[in-house]
């Protein structure tokens, strides 16, 4: 197994970035048939091969995919694509706080 994990600073209200949540969670359970899960505002996904979290926090939102031996390869896809969510619902990466 293998983790995916990234943080994005946002500049949205705690209800905005859940709902961007939210809106990246519908078109992952479209794609990949995930299924999830509210637990106050952590988001839990989970399918065959793959699990995670992500947490939406009131000026961070954090990302922890696990991937299981037969997804090893498509790490960097999955990578690429979460990045490309989070930019289009969370805004551009800023970089690393200084």
């Amino acid at each position: 197994m293998t983790d995916i994990i990234i943080r994005r600073g946002h500049t949205m209200t705690l209800r905005k970035a859940r709902e961007a949540a939210e809106k990246i969670a519908g078109k992952l359970d479209e794609e990949f048939d995930l299924a999830y899960e509210w637990s106050d505002n952590e988001l839990h996904f989970k399918r065959t091969g793959v699990s995670g979290q992500l947490v939406v926090g009131k000026k961070e939102v954090r990302i922890r995919v696990r991937l299981g031996f037969l997804l090893l390869a498509l790490k960097p896809r999955i990578e690429a694509e979460i990045h490309r969510y989070f930019d289009e619902n969370f805004g551009p990466d800023s970089g690393p706080e200084v």
